[in-house]
């Protein structure tokens, strides 16, 4: 088995700092969210700050609106209540800036072209993640390094297994290298191997001055060893 490697930056001698952002890193206060008909809120009056290098496991049944918070602190869907910053920046006043900080990976195995090999899909995301054309080469080698998937790139993605799926799914997560990452059941349909490497990226992440939220409806210690925070969703509350 080829050792699990993360080549997002890493603090060291030879590259500069990174960039310093306003602690909290993740600021959100007072989220509340409500769906039609519901007899009760999903999220009610949620609080979530987190620092750099913090790793948070959010737990829950099945329902509990972790992936409605995790959808919110991305900035793809507005709260009834409250404020999200991250790095100082709100969704939609800094759109631009906010989603160079942020990524988001979903539970489920959608978001890839079924048509298109590996390497194409990854080429497609340099674009929509407004990667600047000159770095999108090296964007794409370093993330089908990071997940392993030299021997996959030139395969379209209908060939691949649920497993080998997802672990393209983290590699055009991971393209731009963000610094908050927040992850919805990441380790699903993931080998050893494949645990193993978004492991890497995780620490390589928090290493990088940046933060990760993994939720899950349960944590598997012997996958996610490091945690500083777990947290519980239940009955709208974080607790």
């Amino acid at each position: 088995m080829r050792p699990a490697q993360a080549t997002l930056s890493v603090v060291d001698e030879r590259q500069p700092p990174p960039v310093l952002i306003p602690a909290p890193l993740v600021e959100a206060r007072g989220i509340s969210k409500r769906w039609a008909g519901g007899a009760a809120p999903v999220l009610d009056d949620v609080d979530l700050t987190m620092s750099a290098g913090e790793l948070v496991a959010i737990v829950g049944r099945n329902g509990a609106g972790k992936t409605t918070l995790l959808r919110i602190l991305t900035g793809l869907i507005e709260p009834d209540g409250g404020t999200v910053k991250v790095g100082g920046l709100r969704p939609r006043a800094d759109r631009r800036a906010f989603h160079r900080l942020v990524a988001f990976l979903p539970a489920a195995n959608t978001g890839l072209y079924v048509r298109l090999t590996v390497r194409q899909n990854l080429e497609l995301w340099s674009d929509l993640a407004l990667i600047p054309r000159r770095q999108r080469r090296g964007a794409v080698d370093a993330a089908i390094e990071r997940f392993d998937l030299g021997g996959l790139a030139a395969q379209r993605a209908d060939r691949l297994s649920m497993g080998q799926r997802q672990r393209v799914r983290l590699a055009l997560t991971t393209l731009h290298e963000p610094r908050v990452l927040l992850l919805d059941e990441a380790a699903n349909s993931l080998d050893d191997e494949g645990v193993a490497l978004l492991v890497a990226v995780v620490e390589a992440t928090r290493r990088n001055a940046g933060c990760v939220v993994w939720c899950a409806p349960k944590i598997d210690e012997r996958e996610l060893p490091q945690v500083d925070r777990r947290l519980t969703l239940r009955d709208g509350r974080l607790t």
